[in-house]
């Protein structure tokens, strides 16, 4: 039966040696309202013994950022607080069943708000790592340049008319590019960034390892020349040079272009490897094109260093075989030791491994093929002469008129 109740509480009130009691309205009862508005009490403390407000509870209210958990076999009443799933909220305390879940960039904040995740990204103002490699990369390129500066001011002694003068200046302009490419990759990443920081350092990277890979053919090929009736004297000359830097430059420009223009990479907020912060980071958009560009610079990397070896033991005038030998030594240790590395890492840290392994190669071919030839421009100029370039034809030489000349005497 639908039925109607008013609630009513004895209050007492005291008058000296006299007290009255006043039944006071402090609530109703209707069958025929639904849930919670069945029973409403007056929320007054003063209609209470005490100022308490009764409760028909057993358990407490569950504060923000728990759920309640009803146990099977008592009372709905008699509930516990169990605190909600990481990524959930609950800001209410009225003992709700459920926590909700925020949105993909968003965080619960103390369990009861839903605020939103903080952005990470390699950031110039925020990340003391990036101005470290900032200020590295800066001093890399000013040396670059120095070196670069030393060369065409000697560029007529005969250790860079040696080592071909043209050769050697497109490798110091492709090292300086190289180190600038780095600044590509700091920051906050836009669509023009994500599209140029892998296929411009493919690309310039590139014409500075053919540059390498035609100084060693060229060195090699000038030795077999040396031997009477050579073939490889019609080989010889500026065109081989060139066509080799053209012809293996170009696949990596014929490379990147494919890629750009079937799958480009592009900015992206990556919501899923952190559940706590957005990761803002360039999606390659083509994991293949891009392990072709690096396998392709592994492989003349790889070119570079077996001809170099092979004639790592040519005379003393055509030592560079031995630093080209070294430096691609070092390419190679890098960008093997870059595969584990890059698939280990996750978040900014993968663009920070990318750096390493860019600086680390570039440092590599400028340390081990140019500092050697700085140090005897400018400490041993003594060494800086065509004598000394080819010591062994020299001494050789002198070795024979003086043997000839006692013989006469």
């Amino acid at each position: 039966m639908n039925t109607y109740y008013l609630i009513r509480n004895a209050a007492v009130h005291n008058h000296g040696k006299y007290k009255t009691y006043v039944l006071m309205h402090v609530g109703k009862f209707n069958t025929s309202s639904n849930g919670d508005e069945q029973l409403v009490i007056q929320q007054i403390p003063k209609f209470w013994k005490h100022g308490k407000i009764p409760v028909s509870k057993c358990s407490e209210d569950c504060p923000a950022g728990f759920r309640k958990v009803v146990k099977r076999g008592i009372p709905k009443c008699c509930f516990e607080c169990v605190k909600c799933s990481m990524g959930e909220i609950s800001n209410s305390t009225d003992g709700t069943t459920t926590c909700q879940g925020c949105s993909e960039d968003h965080w619960p904040n103390d369990m009861n708000q839903c605020v939103p995740k903080p952005i990470e990204f390699l950031s110039y103002k925020e990340d003391t790592a990036v101005l470290i490699v900032s200020t590295i990369t800066a001093l890399l390129f000013v040396k670059s340049s120095i070196i670069l500066g030393i060369f065409i001011l000697f560029r007529d002694t005969a250790v860079v008319k040696a080592n071909n003068q043209n050769l050697s200046f497109t490798l110091l302009v492709s090292i300086m590019l190289s180190f600038l490419c780095v600044f590509l990759f700091l920051g906050h990443p836009t669509h023009v960034t994500c599209m140029f920081r892998q296929t411009s350092f493919g690309i310039i990277f590139s014409v500075a390892i053919s540059s390498i890979l035609a100084k060693t053919i060229m060195v090699y090929m000038a030795f077999k020349a040396t031997k009477p009736g050579s073939p490889w004297r019609k080989f010889l000359g500026v065109k081989i040079t060139n066509c080799v830097v053209f012809f293996c430059s170009f696949l990596q420009v014929l490379l990147s272009i494919i890629w750009l223009s079937t799958s480009p990479p592009f900015p992206e907020r990556n919501t899923h490897l952190y559940k706590d912060k957005i990761i803002f980071q360039c999606n390659e958009g083509s994991m293949l094109a891009f392990s072709i560009l690096l396998g392709y610079m592994g492989l003349l990397a790889a070119v570079s260093f077996i001809v170099a070896f092979l004639a790592r033991n040519l005379p003393d005038s055509f030592n560079e075989a031995k630093n080209i030998t070294f430096s691609m030594l070092v390419v190679c240790s890098v960008w093997v030791a870059f595969i584990p590395a890059y698939m280990s890492v996750t978040g900014k840290n993968t663009v920070l491994v990318e750096i390493f392994a860019v600086i680390s190669s570039c440092v590599g071919i400028l340390g081990c093929i140019f500092f050697p030839k700085c140090y005897r421009i400018l400490i041993r100029p003594d060494l800086n002469s065509k004598c000394s370039i080819a010591s062994q034809i020299c001494d050789k030489n002198i070795k024979i008129k003086s043997t000839f000349k006692n013989l006469i005497k």
